[in-house]
């Protein structure tokens, strides 16, 4: 089975767009459309079937997936293999990561990593903690920069460095001369949550803290919930690193007691890691000074 046709299917699927299947793998929609009717044939029912929202797996297709993922893995990691043989590496790393950790750190990073392999090609995947597990579990990612992921994923995990966990309090809240903010004074305050039973690290913490704040309002983007606590609408929380760039009328304090997350990698597997992931997590210590 060619390994090109189920690559342009799981782009198709995981983009949800034939036009953006062609744009990410360098092929003309027609081209993708071929290629996936031509694999059709080869299997003898459909794999996938357009809707106004894109296309989306057929129950046959969604069958599937787990072998042309395994395929599509197995094909890039002989391609890896073979050109680390020859010392030119190249091939795709596709990387999945926290929107802060994309921002703030993978950029510096991922220019290190292009300047000692120029030939490795790089797709980024943003999400939360629960996409980031369902793509380990299905294997549609290299790795992922996140946090600790929850019991029952199935990976590896190397820890890179702590980050605090902080309140975000309007600049004129009463509160915002303290040098720590007390925990269990969250359920007293107007609350802003961001994504909403997504396994993210507020929702982490609210939970091991068996805390129940009084939400007011919901949002699904971090820098939402950072302008409408500029504006006075309530507080928050997150990690330190997702607002290291950012500015508006919000103070940042630390918990008390504190709290913290531990960021790091996580691999689906380190025992058949590909060369390229070897490569780019030793890139990612040496970068961000991490000690073995």
């Amino acid at each position: 089975m060619d390994s090109t046709k189920c690559e342009a299917f799981l782009a198709a699927i995981d983009s949800g767009s034939l036009t953006a299947a062609g744009q990410i793998l360098g092929y003309t929609q027609p081209g993708i459309t071929r290629m996936i009717n031509s694999l059709e044939e080869e299997l003898g029912f459909q794999l996938f079937v357009r809707t106004k929202k894109g296309v989306i797996p057929t129950p046959n297709g969604s069958m599937m997936l787990p072998a042309f993922r395994e395929i599509v893995r197995a094909h890039q990691y002989a391609l890896e293999v073979s050109s680390d043989i020859r010392g030119t590496m190249s091939g795709v790393l596709t990387i999945g990561s926290y929107y802060s950790v994309a921002a703030v750190l993978l950029p510096t990073i991922i220019t290190n990593f292009q300047h000692m392999f120029p030939n490795v090609r790089i797709n980024l995947k943003e999400g939360g903690n629960r996409e980031m597990t369902r793509w380990l579990n299905e294997r549609s990612v290299d790795c992922c920069f996140c946090a600790e992921p929850s019991p029952g994923t199935i990976c590896d995990w190397i820890p890179i460095q702590e980050d605090d966990l902080l309140v975000w309090l309007p600049s004129n809240h009463p509160k915002a001369h303290l040098d720590a903010f007390p925990i269990r004074d969250i359920e007293d305050e107007p609350f802003i949550m961001t994504m909403p039973d997504q396994d993210t690290d507020l929702d982490r913490l609210l939970s091991s803290e068996s805390l129940k704040p009084d939400i007011r309002f919901s949002t699904a983007d971090a820098y939402t919930t950072y302008c409408m606590v500029s504006a006075g609408l309530g507080v928050s929380l997150n990690n330190r690193l997702v607002t290291q760039n950012w500015t508006g009328s919000v103070v940042t304090l630390p918990f008390d007691p504190p709290h913290s997350i531990s960021l790091g990698i996580a691999v689906p597997s380190l025992k058949d890691t590909s060369p390229a992931t070897k490569k780019f997590i030793d890139c990612v210590k040496s970068t961000l000074n991490v000690q073995d």
